[in-house]
C-alpha cells in the first residue's frame, strides 16, 4: 500500500490497521481523541496565517499535503534517531519494524513545509491521521532555522511513555532491524534509503542514517552470499 493523501482522508489507512488484527489497536486515538489534539496545538495560531510542517523523516520525500513552499530548516535541540517500533506499517508483530522520531539533544537538518492559510484545516486534518494515529508521537510547536530566517513550524516528537518507545541501540542492532522488516507500507530499508536519498538530494548529510544504510547493504550482501551457498 502506497500512502497517500487519498488513503489517509477516507481512511483506507486507519482501516488497513484495524484488519491486522489486535496489536496495540487499544492504543489507536479515537477521532474525538485525535480531534482534539488537532484544535488544542491550533488555538492561538492565527487563521489568517500560513503555516509551516518540520519533517525529518518520511514527510521530507512524502508529505501526503499540499503546500505552498519548502525550505531546508534546522531543529535545534531534538536529533533524528530509529525510536519507534512499528508491528503494522513496515513491520509485523513477529518482526517489529523501527521508525525515526524526533529525541531531545543535539539537533536536525530537515525540511519546513509552507501550507498556505486557506488550506491549514483540510490538510492538518490530513497530517493528524497520518502521524497521529497512536499517540505513539506528541506534537508541538518548535523554532525552525531556514535560510530566510527563523520560522515557527509544527512537528511530531516522540512519546517516551508510549509502548512502543524504542529504546537506544547501536548501530548495527538498528541496521539488522531494518534489513528484514516489511509490512503492508513496505519495508524499512525503502524508508531509510528514501530518506537518506532525499536528505542528500537537498544537500544534507545524516552520518548516521547514511552509516545504518551503509550496515544495511552490507547485511543484505551477506545474506544473499549465504543463500546462493545454500543454493536458494
Amino acid at each position: 500500500m502506497v500512502l497517500t493523501r487519498e488513503s489517509l482522508r477516507d481512511g483506507t489507512l486507519r482501516r488497513m490497521l484495524e484488519q491486522s488484527g489486535d496489536h496495540g489497536l487499544a492504543l489507536m486515538l479515537s477521532d474525538e481523541e485525535r480531534n482534539a489534539s488537532l484544535r488544542t496545538l491550533l488555538d492561538g495560531h492565527q487563521a489568517d496565517s500560513d503555516l509551516w510542517v518540520f519533517g525529518y523523516g518520511s514527510l521530507i520525500w512524502n508529505p501526503a499535503i499540499h503546500t505552498v513552499g519548502r525550505s531546508m530548516a534546522r531543529l535545534r535541540g531534538w536529533h533524528r534517531r530509529y525510536c519507534l517500533w512499528t508491528v503494522l506499517g513496515r513491520g509485523t508483530p513477529d518482526r517489529p519494524g523501527l521508525m525515526l522520531g524526533l529525541e531531545r539533544g543535539g539537533s536536525c537538518v530537515g525540511v519546513a513545509w509552507r501550507v498556505a492559510a486557506a488550506d491549514v484545516s483540510v490538510e492538518l486534518d490530513i497530517l493528524w491521521r497520518r502521524e497521529m494515529i497512536s499517540g505513539a508521537y506528541v506534537p508541538r510547536w518548535v523554532a525552525v532555522e531556514t535560510p530566510d530566517g527563523p520560522a515557527r513550524a509544527i512537528t511530531f516528537t516522540i512519546n517516551q511513555a508510549h509502548p512502543r518507545y524504542a529504546a537506544r541501540q547501536d548501530d548495527d542492532a538498528v541496521a539488522r532491524v531494518v534489513a528484514q522488516a516489511t509490512g503492508p507500507l513496505g519495508t524499512c530499508r525503502e524508508y531509510l534509503e528514501n530518506t537518506v536519498s532525499h536528505l542528500r538530494d537537498l544537500g544534507i548529510r545524516d552520518a548516521r542514517l547514511e552509516r545504518i544504510a551503509a550496515r544495511v547493504n552490507a547485511l543484505r550482501a551477506e545474506a544473499s552470499e549465504q543463500a546462493a551457498k545454500a543454493g536458494v
